[in-house]
């Protein structure tokens, strides 16, 4: 360390003993006012290399990039088509026949029957098949906006969560990094309180502190592996696409840090403070009943798009029951005779007809079509209901788990983390005072260390507590408004960030 060598170059330890308190509390203190510049300095040279990325700015670039939401713009166009397609008749089929003509000498005018035949004919659906057939794609339709609606909030949930994992351990590693330079002093004031005999430092304190430095370098490569996994996560979701090139194209980098190649994202140091929507079902000093639980989950776009497969599970049904109505057709010709041997004129012939089929055997046919459009479609009710119970079940799961959270919360913030703190500084005041033990003095710069980076993750799980717990209210909040409000001059919106 660079102002270890000054100290010890302005202080010789052999020639001039130094008392133990004023030594050690020097080192320390200078060692602190070190770290803070070196620490102010390398924030300055980060924020000037790289643009770090808000959580709000990361989620609006995800769901700028994600192809899902553009297939299923393409999948909901393509049934609006079938569905005007469907609603128009069949094509008309025309033929053409040379009928009649005798064999024996190919001749036109030799019989009278033979006649050269131009029809048409018109099959016309059973029944209202046509337009119950239209309602049904138009009804699967509309299940893409709320699809995308749901694909909206979820992608916000996952690549919020992945910022914050990131986050945690984009910070955790500053906290260590904080400490670590000052467990390094700490290290150099036993040793040279070791060499110069001056205090009761043993050795098993100078193989303590080593020891240490040891376990904070393997939990720094531990986080930054962590940092990294959850980088290139992010990743996937940032990458821009555009539409109308080749695959191995279609992909290109995004306007982001330069260093996002390498799979390094910078961060923003400021947390989210995200909002609850209905807060005032998770406040309540009573759980709420289910039955009011499934009312208000009830318009859950993943529940709503049930409600339209059951819409159109019950036109399936109505166009199975078309089956028991008769199908008709039309048909029409025009036969051209030739004269007779005597060059008599012949009479053309016309002919009109219709066809129809009779259902009459239905048992195991048309009765057993209807009988299966209504399995499918109180199989989809079932779906639905399964759904509800997850979504009613992920409810008071975190419900019980944000509460917990944030009495831990409070317990850190306003008990452990001062009391911790209060037994750092007593410690080492005691052992500058060279009547305390050099390993409780690193024993509870540990403990606080731990506790402040446990106080992190408390914080970082409630706030994705709360993006989970918002993924099952965003019926509750009108498109164009708020879905995941995070700080109060930026919202995240079911479609984005505005």
């Amino acid at each position: 360390m660079a102002f270890l060598s000054r100290y010890f170059k302005a202080v010789p330890l052999v020639s001039k003993p130094v008392p133990l308190k004023v030594f050690a509390r020097t080192v320390i203190a200078g060692a602190i006012l070190s770290l803070n510049s070196q620490l102010s300095f390398a924030e300055e040279a980060g924020q000037a290399a790289t643009q770090p990325l808000s959580f709000e700015q990361t989620i609006k670039r995800a769901l700028a990039n994600d192809p899902w939401l553009n297939a299923s713009r393409y999948q909901q166009s393509a049934l609006e088509s079938m569905s005007r397609f469907s609603a128009t008749l069949p094509d008309p089929k025309v033929s053409v026949a040379l009928a009649n003509l005798g064999t024996d000498k190919f001749d036109f005018e030799q019989e009278a029957m033979t006649q050269l035949k131009v029809g048409v004919s018109q099959m016309f659906p059973r029944g209202d098949s046509l337009q119950i057939k239209q309602q049904q794609l138009t009804i699967q339709s509309q299940q893409y906006p709320l699809q995308r609606r749901d694909r909206e909030a979820k992608v916000t949930v996952t690549v919020g969560s992945l910022w914050l994992d990131a986050y945690l351990a984009q910070e955790s590693i500053a906290l260590i990094e904080k400490n670590y330079a000052l467990f390094e002093q700490l290290s150099d004031v036993a040793q040279a309180s070791y060499s110069s005999a001056l205090g009761k430092t043993r050795q098993q304190d100078i193989v303590r502190a080593q020891l240490e430095l040891t376990r904070l370098e393997d939990r720094l490569v531990q986080l930054k592996q962590k940092q990294l996994v959850y980088q290139q996560k992010l990743n996937q979701w940032l990458l821009a696409y555009q539409e109308g090139l080749e695959l191995n194209q279609a992909f290109l980098p995004a306007d982001l840090p330069g260093s996002f190649s390498s799979g390094v994202i910078s961060l923003g140091k400021q947390m989210p403070e995200l909002e609850l929507l209905r807060a005032e079902l998770l406040s309540a000093k009573q759980q709420i009943p289910a039955q009011q639980l499934a009312r208000e989950l009830m318009a859950h776009p993943t529940l709503a798009v049930f409600d339209k497969k059951i819409q159109a599970a019950d036109q399936g049904i109505k166009l199975a029951k078309q089956s028991y109505l008769p199908q008709w057709g039309v048909n029409a010709s025009y036969g051209l005779r030739g004269d007779d041997a005597m060059g008599n004129n012949r009479a053309d012939l016309f002919s009109v007809g219709v066809t129809f089929d009779l259902p009459l055997f239905t048992e195991n046919r048309q009765d057993q079509l209807v009988q299966a459009e209504v399995f499918k479609s109180e199989a989809i009710k079932t779906e639905k209901l399964l759904l509800l119970r997850q979504l009613m079940s992920a409810f008071y799961a975190g419900q019980a788990k944000l509460k917990r959270l944030e009495q831990r919360s409070y317990l850190y913030r306003d008990e452990l983390l001062p009391q911790i703190h209060l037994q750092a500084e007593a410690s080492l005041t005691a052992y500058t005072s060279d009547d305390g033990d050099f390993a409780e003095v690193v024993r509870a710069r540990i403990a606080e260390l731990n506790a402040e980076i446990d106080a992190l993750a408390i914080r970082v799980g409630i706030e994705k507590t709360i993006l989970e717990l918002n993924y099952l209210f965003i019926n509750a909040v009108a498109v164009g408004q708020s879905h995941v409000p995070a700080n109060r001059s930026s919202v995240v919106t079911a479609g984005g960030v505005s």
